[in-house]
């Protein structure tokens, strides 16, 4: 029989490993049970007048360009009286400590309006809803604000109250100009307790606060003021935004510039307009014509802008020549009244030149200014001019100078012609430096300034010309009625497509049409300076007149002058290659004196024609000086070999035995610049004199010989070339004399003479 063994038993644990999971679940649910209740947002409800741009689940909170909320909810409610939307806000739970009582939200939305267009962000993210924060006790129901609340002010700035006796076209958001420069804005406006003002509360930005002053005045600068009388119609205003959207200006009186800092709790008087504001720049005016003025009416004019007006009559001189009155500036002028800035009275004016003013005929005389440089010294006193000054070189148009001989009959606005027809007018008239000469400053006008380049031809067009005699009859002619009695310059331009001068042109006025339309060839003539030279200076050869500088400018590098020429003699030979101009000058010294006839009749430009007529040309480069020997003349030219130039120079004499037979013609470095080279020309009779054996030596200064025992010897070769310098010769006698020099041929220039030289006398006979 077999026997059974028993089984052995084991205790489990009633702990499983699938617990874990459900384990774990558990754990996430609560952390993001705990993350929702974390995140979740504060509900409040925003009671609006109407719906109408709300949308649920679009229409965001938004604070400082953060969201901070959404709508979640909206509903018809009665609120009081007043039936509108409930709307329900869901609000981020970090904002929970600023939803009080006195925090306001209101929507915003594009709005377009006479002050500007605002919440144009609106129009790509659509309406949304923005909130104020502000104090009291934490609450979750709110009325929502009809519109955006005024500027608080907390805000950093300057924040001020002005009364007004009336509003007018202000608004909110209304700017407040300082200089025609927005330095702040309209912040609201309402009645005054008493009811008769009103209180419009402003906003200066902080850069700006320092502006205000004490005594700061400001005015309603809002829309067009139109003042009408008599003396004619005043327009003023601000700015293109003030007569849209209303605006306020400011400033402080220039005699209160001292003026301490304001107080903002203390609120300003707002005017009625900048006269009654009295917050210009007075400026004082002495006039010799002061009829027609009218104290508190008469405008002050730039451009035909009103700056200022004509306050009041100070006192009026002994003699009744001048009166002195007193003028109030706009602000804005201040930078212009400076040193050289200009008064004159305008008013109708009816002369042999024309009718000016005639302006003046409508809204009555008035004072017209001419702004002085900025940057310069401020002036508050003037005098004020007779008559209108010339205008600037930098107005528009083209501004020319016209060189005359004598003034004729033209005077200040006599007409510039061209075919008949006005396209300019004479501005101003004087004398030239040297007195010789009557130079004027036209202006033709921007429209018609590229009828004038540089072959234009101007002539005095004024009075009669009379032409004829008894065989052929008598012809006058005049050029308009206007010229013949206020005189007139006509011109015209033979070649439209001719260079323009780039400066202020200079042209010669003729004393009439055929003398300005004289045939010729025009040149040009290059000079290092135009010092001396204007436009009418003469072109001579061998003193006979063959042209004339008709304008003068600068080079384009503007290192030198370039002189506008026409011959009219010779022309063949003279605008050819190889002609040679030089200007002509005084030359003064202990010896040489010449040319004294330009001290009086003044500079000119001599020409040394072609050999013969060649290649036309029209650009010359003048030379720095005469030339002192031609290379045309006939001689024995030669070459002398020197270490050094001493006094020489072109011009100095050649002698043999103190007799000149030749001069200097050029001075040159050699090819190595180790020796100077100079060019002598002996003339053709005494060319036999030189041989190959002949010595020269420089002849200048003074020639000292000492010793203890044989005394001092002085030499001089003549008193001529002590002053000037000169080159000497001497030739032995044979039979070391040698054969004739060649042209060309090289000789030492000695710096002294050797004693047994001078003694040499050969005999050599001369040319016929």
């Amino acid at each position: 029989m077999s026997q059974i063994s028993t089984a052995k038993t084991r205790h489990t644990t009633n702990w499983s490993a699938i617990w874990i999971l459900p384990l774990i679940a558990l754990l996430i649910g609560g952390w993001l049970a705990w993350q929702a209740y974390q995140q979740a947002g504060i509900e409040i409800e925003v009671f609006f007048p109407s719906g109408e741009g709300i949308q649920v689940n679009k229409t965001e909170v938004i604070y400082k360009g953060m969201t901070i909320g959404k709508v979640i909810g909206m509903e018809l409610d009665d609120h009081g009286d007043e039936r509108g939307v409930r709307v329900t806000l869901e609000m981020d739970k970090r904002v929970e400590s600023q939803l009080r009582t006195n925090t306001r939200f209101w929507l915003v939305k594009p709005n377009v309006s006479l002050a500007g267009i605002t919440g144009l962000e609106t129009l790509v993210s659509g309406n949304y809803i923005t909130a104020s924060p502000g104090d009291g006790e934490p609450t979750r129901q709110f009325v929502a604000l009809a519109e955006q609340p005024p500027l608080a002010d907390s805000v950093p700035g300057l924040h001020l109250t002005l009364k007004a006796e009336r509003l007018g076209s202000l608004n909110r958001d209304s700017p407040v100009f300082y200089k025609q420069i927005q330095v702040g804005r309209v912040k609201s406006f309402e009645l005054a307790e008493d009811q008769t003002t009103v209180e419009v509360k402003v906003f200066i930005q902080p850069e700006f606060a320092s502006l205000v002053r004490k005594h700061t005045r400001f005015w309603n600068a809002s829309g067009v003021s139109i003042d009408a009388g008599l003396s004619g119609v005043k327009v003023r205003t601000e700015s293109l935004s003030s007569i849209v959207a209303g605006g306020i200006a400011f400033a402080t009186p220039e005699h209160r510039k001292d003026s301490p800092p304001t107080d903002p709790a203390i609120p300003f008087r707002l005017y009625e307009d900048f006269e009654a504001a009295q917050a210009g720049i007075r400026v004082t005016l002495t006039l010799q014509d002061f009829e027609g003025l009218d104290p508190g009416r008469t405008p002050v004019m730039y451009k035909g802008f009103a700056i200022g007006t004509l306050r009041k009559t100070l006192n009026v001189a002994e003699n009744l020549e001048s009166a002195q009155v007193e003028l109030m500036l706009d602000p804005r002028a201040e930078d212009y009244l400076t040193e050289g800035a200009e008064f004159w009275m305008v008013k109708p004016s009816i002369s042999l030149a024309g009718i000016t003013g005639l302006e003046a005929l409508v809204k009555g005389n008035y004072i017209a200014i001419k702004p002085g440089p900025r940057g310069s010294p401020p002036v508050r006193d003037f005098v004020a001019r007779a008559k209108a000054p010339p205008l600037d070189v930098g107005a528009p148009g083209l501004h020319m100078v016209l060189f005359a001989d004598t003034l004729g009959s033209l005077e200040i606005g006599s007409p510039i012609l061209y075919r008949q027809v006005k396209v300019g007018s004479i501005q101003s008239f004087q004398f030239s430096r040297d007195r010789k000469k009557v130079v004027l400053g036209a202006h033709i006008e921007p429209t018609y300034a590229g009828l004038v380049n540089s072959s234009t031809r101007f002539w005095n067009s004024s009075g009669i010309t009379l032409k004829g005699g008894i065989s052929s009859g008598i012809e006058v002619k005049s050029e308009s009625l206007q010229t013949l009695m206020a005189g007139g310059v006509t011109f015209e331009t033979p070649n439209m497509s001719a260079p323009v001068n780039r400066k202020v042109q200079r042209f010669t006025l003729h004393a009439d049409r055929d003398t300005a339309m004289q045939e010729g060839v025009a040149i040009q003539i290059k000079v290092p300076t135009g010092d001396g030279i204007n436009p009418g200076t003469a072109i001579r050869f061998k003193g006979i007149e063959v042209g004339k500088v008709e304008s003068v400018e600068l080079t384009d590098d503007l290192k030198a002058v370039l002189l506008n020429a026409r011959i009219t003699k010779a022309a063949g030979r003279i605008a050819s290659a190889g002609s040679e101009f030089w200007v002509v000058k005084p030359e003064l010294g202990l010896v040489r004196t010449a040319n004294l006839d330009t001290l009086v009749s003044g500079q000119y430009l001599e020409v040394l024609p072609a050999t013969k007529a060649g290649k036309t040309q029209t650009y010359f480069e003048a030379r720095q000086q005469a030339p002192a020997m031609s290379v045309r003349e006939n001689g024995l030219r030669l070459v002398l070999s020197a270490a050094r130039r001493g006094s020489l120079k072109p011009g100095v004499v050649v002698s043999y035995r103190e007799i000149p037979v030749g001069k200097v013609t050029d001075l040159e470095l050699g090819p190595t610049s180790d020796r100077v080279l100079i060019h002598i020309l002996i003339e053709p009779r005494y060319a036999p004199l030189v041989r190959s054996g002949t010595r020269f030596w420089n002849a200048s200064g003074i020639g000292v010989d000492a010793g203890l025992f044989k005394g001092v010897k002085v030499r001089t070769e003549s008193l001529e070339a002590l002053l000037e310098g000169g080159i000497a010769f001497a030739t032995p006698d044979n039979p070391v004399m040698g054969g004739p020099a060649l042209p060309g041929q090289t000789f030492a220039l000695n710096d002294e003479v050797n004693e047994e030289w001078l003694k040499w006398a050969p005999k050599i006979r001369l040319e016929n």
